[in-house]
């Protein structure tokens, strides 16, 4: 049976993973697999991300605001910086449908998320140590944007990580590290609504529960706290910390596996 409990801790792993650069969809996976929890199903994934999207919403609910009044105003930054987001969450979009399924079967072996995790949290490492990082966001470009919103496409691996994957992108192309989680953040948003919008028929169907709300509820609070540590973190620090992390649990998963035969 699937407790509160249970629903309360992978909120809070959700909170936190969805936008540290570690990957949700891998601790979601791996968290029930070593605990040997059942699958809490797709309703309750629904109802996670849905708090994270409460948690984006809450914390750049201002950007969001000028973004949209730019639009009758004409004010330029807020403007230009929607248009880039619009650009680069389509090829998440696209990709993310046409490869749903792989997502749910094939993509979910826990070796596959070690390897994925292992290679992100490097690429991360050295994204972040090398080349000149002093663009900020109003210097961003269409083709930054594009070649951001490929990078996010890739995580529908497990393993791979939304908010990993785009930062690491975005260090790579020279953007200061907090502008980097920004952008990615921003990004998330569009994307994470359009998969909620989909998906919330299917919530609806199954009907509310204890271990969806508070799984929504710890899944908001503890986003927020994730976005606003991670920007206070990364504005006096690297992001070494989370590579060494990624690489740290990728050999934990293996030698899990491995002395439990897979």
């Amino acid at each position: 049976m699937f407790s509160v409990f249970q629903a309360i801790v992978l909120g809070i792993v959700q909170g936190l993973t969805e936008f540290l650069p570690v990957s949700s969809s891998a601790h979601l996976i791996l968290v029930p697999w070593i605990f040997r929890w059942e699958d809490p199903g797709l309703a309750f994934d629904v109802a996670l991300h849905l708090g994270t999207l409460l948690a984006l919403l809450v914390y750049y609910w201002r950007e969001w605001l000028d973004m949209g009044l730019s639009l009758a105003t004409g004010k330029s930054l807020p403007r230009r910086l929607l248009f880039l987001l619009i650009i680069a969450s389509v090829p998440g979009a696209i990709i993310g449908v046409l490869l749903e399924k792989q997502a749910e079967t094939i993509f979910r072996s826990p070796l596959l998320i070690a390897a994925t995790m292992a290679t992100l949290g490097l690429l991360l490492w050295l994204a972040d140590i090398f080349g000149s990082k002093n663009r900020r966001l109003e210097d961003l470009a269409v083709l930054d944007a594009i070649l951001i919103g490929l990078s996010q496409a890739f995580a529908i691996i497990p393993g791979v990580s939304r908010s990993g994957a785009t930062i690491t992108t975005a260090r790579i192309l020279g953007i200061e590290r907090a502008d980097a989680a920004n952008f990615s953040f921003l990004m998330a948003t569009p994307i994470i609504a359009g998969a909620g919008m989909i998906e919330t028929p299917k919530l609806l169907h199954v009907g509310l529960s204890a271990q969806l709300v508070w799984g929504f509820a710890a899944s908001a609070v503890f986003g927020v706290l994730a976005i606003a540590g991670l920007l206070a973190f990364v504005r006096n620090r690297t992001y070494r910390p989370f590579a060494i992390y990624r690489i740290a649990l990728a050999v934990l998963v293996v030698v899990i596996a491995l002395t439990a035969g897979g």
